[in-house]
């Protein structure tokens, strides 16, 4: 697609200029992983070097166009980028070439849902043995693999909170992407997951990873395969968690960072950079929970502090 012409059937009032078109198969942040090409935004000079191949179209305002090497990609002038890369999102919903295909909801007969559930009319997969209890409701774009249980007041594929403030404003963000329930996860009670924003993308569960009551899982993480993640954990959008990670009572996660296989995220951490493969943090901000415990020795005069 082209940038343009979709700016001037969505965002008609809008004034651009354009050098250099190229055309895009998506939109996304620099940060994504959809390896088709895309056309994101820029609004510091500092994430120049950052800039994935795969953009071919970018948001920027004239001043740092001017820090731009011509030729490399094309651009789109505004004086807002990131509010209008996101207005053109949203406004790209009646856009077929864009959002996903609309399909009727697919039941397994061999699935067992309380007449209680709410399930979307439309792009649900539910496959055979899956278990829904009463109260909980399914959004559009889920697939729920076999023999996933989904315990009472879980919310599955909603919309999440991502608010773009503009002036006085604040608009919503829309969420066009998907969420996947691998085979064997549970969600306990009045868990919430999001779906992904962009239309390529999906929040996934990894098989056999099982969540608590009240946890929140945001848009586009992706959670690998026989995780814990115990009640009242929050793990922010994009966040990648790898095979068979612990995640503790009432954790915070931050958005867009990686947690390595086996990794321990210990009651109460506040995870504010990536954690290694195996490696065990504490505290707020999370340290590897060693450094954590010699720490508080220090405090009680047993030690020095390790910082």
């Amino acid at each position: 697609m082209r940038i343009s012409e979709c700016l001037l059937e969505c965002l008609s009032d809008l004034s651009f200029q354009v050098i250099g078109e190229e055309p895009v198969e998506s939109l996304g942040i620099l940060e994504s992983t959809y390896r088709g090409s895309i056309c994101s935004f820029l609004e510091d000079k500092k994430y120049i070097q950052k800039i994935p191949s795969n953009v071919r179209m970018l948001f920027l305002t004239k001043e740092m166009l001017e820090n731009m090497e011509m030729g490399e990609r094309g651009y789109i002038v505004v004086e807002q980028p990131r509010n209008t890369f996101f207005l053109l999102h949203n406004a790209m919903k009646k856009n077929g070439k864009y959002i996903r295909k609309t399909f009727p909801t697919k039941i397994s007969r061999e699935a067992k849902i309380s007449e209680w559930a709410k399930i979307a009319d439309k792009n649900v997969i539910i496959q055979a043995g899956v278990r829904i209890e009463p109260f909980v409701t399914i959004y559009e774009n889920t697939v729920i693999e076999e023999e996933c249980v989904i315990r009472s007041g879980a919310k599955i594929g909603g919309i999440g909170f991502e608010q773009k403030r503009m002036g006085d404003r604040i608009f919503l963000v829309e969420h066009f992407g998907g969420t996947i329930l691998k085979r064997g996860v549970e969600v306990q009670n009045n868990t919430c997951i999001d779906r992904a924003i962009y239309p390529w993308d999906n929040t996934v569960i990894g098989e056999d990873t099982k969540i608590d009551n009240l946890v929140h899982i945001g848009h586009a993480a992706k959670l690998g395969r026989a995780c814990m993640v115990v009640a009242q954990s929050g793990v922010g959008g994009r966040v990648v968690i790898g095979d068979y990670v612990w995640i503790g009572f009432g954790c915070i996660i931050r958005n867009g960072i990686m947690i390595g296989d086996k990794a321990r995220i210990n009651m109460g951490s506040v995870v504010s950079k990536s954690v290694a493969n195996e490696e065990s943090v504490t505290g707020n901000f999370a340290i590897p929970h060693e450094k954590f415990i010699r720490n508080l020795k220090s405090i009680s005069g047993k030690g020095s502090l390790d910082i």
